[in-house]
C-alpha cells in the first residue's frame, strides 16, 4: 500500500507476536513504518521478532502471560507510556491441546479459554476506553480459526473459544461502533505456522504432514496458507481500504470452508476434469 504524502505511524499492538501469524503481521506493520507492540510468553522467540523488525524506537518488547490481568493492563499502560495511543489491536495469541472432550481436563480448559477468550475480550475492553477518552476511531481484530464453524472433535476448548470470538465480534462492533471504533475478525484455515506442525497419533509419532495433505486436497487451491497471506488480511481490515467493515469476519482459507468432497475423489469422477 502506498503511503500518502500525510502518512503518519500508527501505534499496533499484536498478542502472539513472537511466531507465525503474529510475527508475519509484526513484519508487516513495521515494514510500513508504524510502531508495533509485540506481546507473548515466548521471551527468546519475541526478542528474536524484535531484531528481525530492526526498527529501534518502532518497536516494543511485551512478555507476559495473557492469562494474568494485570498482565493485561500492562501492556495497555506501557504501549501508552511509550507513543501515547492506540490504533490498532490484533488478538492473534492461541493456546490449545489436542484431545476430545471425553478426556479434557478442567485445568487445560480453561487455561485455553483464558488466552484465547478471556484474554482477548478483557484487553479489547481495555483497548477500547482508551480509544473512547482519546477520540481514536481504532481497530479491534480478533484472529478466529475456520474451526469457529468447522469442528474436528479434538480440540473442543480451542473451538468453543474461537466460536466464541466470533460472536464477541459482533456484540463489540456493535457497542462501540457508534464512537468510530470498528471490530473485525479473521478466520485462517490450515497456515504452516508451528502449530499445524504438532499433530501426533495414539503412539505419539507425528501426523501432521498426513493432516495438512489431507486439508490440501479438500482446498480448491490446493495448498496451505503462509503466516504472511494472513498478514496482509489483517493489515487490509485495518487500513482505511476497510473504512466500512466492521462486525463480520474474513475467511481465509483457499476455498476449503465452502468445498464439499477432496479432489482426488473429484478426479476418480471426472478424472479428465479435475
Amino acid at each position: 500500500m502506498k503511503k500518502s504524502d500525510s502518512f503518519s505511524p500508527r501505534v499496533i499492538i499484536i498478542t502472539g507476536a513472537s511466531r507465525g501469524i503474529g510475527k508475519a503481521m509484526a513484519e508487516k506493520y513495521a515494514g510500513n513504518g508504524d510502531f508495533v507492540a509485540l506481546v507473548a510468553d515466548q521471551k527468546e522467540e519475541l526478542e528474536e521478532t524484535a531484531v528481525l523488525l530492526k526498527e529501534g524506537e518502532n518497536c516494543l518488547v511485551l512478555h507476559g502471560d495473557l492469562a494474568d490481568g494485570d498482565f493485561l493492563k500492562q501492556v495497555v499502560e506501557n504501549t501508552l507510556a511509550k507513543w501515547g495511543r492506540i490504533d490498532v489491536l490484533v488478538n492473534n495469541a492461541a493456546w490449545r491441546t489436542l484431545e476430545t472432550l471425553r478426556t479434557i481436563s478442567l485445568e487445560n480448559w480453561e487455561k485455553t479459554l483464558k488466552i484465547c477468550l478471556t484474554a482477548p475480550v478483557f484487553l479489547s475492553k481495555l483497548v477500547a476506553a482508551n480509544m473512547e477518552k482519546n477520540g481514536i476511531k481504532g481497530v479491534i481484530i480478533h484472529v478466529s480459526s475456520i474451526m469457529a464453524d468447522r469442528a474436528g472433535g479434538t480440540s473442543p476448548a480451542y473451538v468453543a473459544s474461537k466460536g466464541a470470538l466470533l460472536s464477541i465480534t459482533y456484540e463489540m462492533a456493535a457497542l462501540y461502533g457508534p464512537s468510530g471504533i470498528r471490530v473485525t475478525a479473521i478466520c485462517p484455515g490450515n497456515v504452516h505456522t508451528k502449530m499445524s506442525q504438532d499433530f501426533t497419533d495414539s503412539k505419539g509419532e507425528n501426523i501432521s504432514s498426513d493432516l495438512v495433505r489431507d486439508m490440501e486436497n479438500l482446498t480448491p487451491l490446493q495448498r496451505s496458507a503462509t503466516p504472511e497471506e494472513i498478514a496482509n488480511g489483517v493489515f487490509w481490515l485495518s487500513s482505511e481500504e476497510a473504512a466500512f467493515v466492521t462486525g463480520t469476519s474474513l475467511v481465509i482459507d483457499g476455498g476449503f470452508t465452502h468445498n464439499f468432497s477432496s479432489y482426488k475423489n473429484k478426479h476418480s469422477q471426472f478424472p479428465k476434469e479435475f
